[in-house]
């Protein structure tokens, strides 16, 4: 177990990257009404950029970056859960595809 999780540390480094990213960006919306979500937005934003530059030190960028990609799913999550955003069935396909193309370019044997 150890040397998965090892061998694929960029790489869920980079998802967290994502992650926080889309964390940061849900705050920023919030923080048009209230200042104190701006700066969550920021420390979020800022968290993920440097857990982006340790997963690009780690990992072949050409399988790290687009993991990036995992931020629209967060945010597509994130405004239907939160922001009360209507998912529609061309929303879910784009998504579905993003997340097949982050697995074929992830995969690095």
């Amino acid at each position: 177990m150890g040397e998965i999780t090892e061998r694929h540390r960029g790489k869920i480094l980079m998802l967290l990257s994502a992650f926080l990213t889309a964390t940061g960006q849900l705050f920023w919306k919030w923080g048009l009404d209230q200042w104190v979500y701006l700066g969550v937005g920021f420390l979020c934003y800022g968290l993920g950029a440097i857990l982006m530059i340790k997963a690009f030190a780690l990992e072949k960028l050409s399988v790290a970056y687009p993991l990036m990609c995992a931020s629209y799913i967060f945010a597509l999550m994130y405004g239907y859960f939160l922001l009360g955003e209507v998912i529609t069935l061309q929303k879910l396909a784009a998504v579905a595809l993003l997340g097949i193309g982050v697995t074929l370019t992830s995969v690095d044997r």
